[in-house]
């Protein structure tokens, strides 16, 4: 577990733990979980987050409640994979805001999207208008996510 966690003494791996599984913990409550007073726990929590160990806080938000049910993940083979080309499509994909994930792929293509949508009709523009209008992208191939199993740490 050391290279997880890098240097982290133990009650920093179970402060790590616990904001993982409830971001929204008060700093008292934190600190009875982990076995220390409310002010060592702050001070721990500060220096995790300046070391960048914690990188933010956000809310889960229910995509059924925001009519954003619909996943599908994309395939892209780019026509030009030099540094520039890379560089502009990062740019541009940064800026559709159906796409949830993109991942740069060793592999058979050269991205993986995550896009979420309502339905499949909003999924289809989104994909004509935006995804194939990216710079260099050759080719796509959608594969439609029927139900996800394992989502994130919650």
């Amino acid at each position: 577990m050391a290279e997880i966690y890098g240097d982290l003494d133990q009650i920093d791996k179970s402060i790590l733990d616990v904001l993982s599984h409830n971001g929204r913990i008060t700093v008292t409550e934190l600190a009875k979980h982990v076995g220390l007073s409310k002010t060592p726990c702050q001070i721990r929590l500060k220096r995790l987050i300046d070391d960048d160990f914690i990188q933010g806080f956000k809310a889960k938000l229910n995509p059924a409640k925001m009519c954003l049910e619909h996943v599908c993940f994309v395939e892209v083979t780019m026509s030009d994979t030099r540094e520039a080309a890379l560089n502009a499509f990062n740019e541009a994909v940064a800026q559709i805001p159906e796409i949830e994930q993109c991942h740069m792929i060793a592999g058979s293509f050269d991205y993986l999207l995550k896009i979420r949508t309502a339905d499949i009709q909003n999924y289809r523009r989104v994909l004509g208008e935006s995804i194939s209008s990216l710079p260099h992208v050759a080719n796509t191939s959608t594969h439609v996510s029927m139900q996800s199993v394992v989502d994130e740490i919650t």
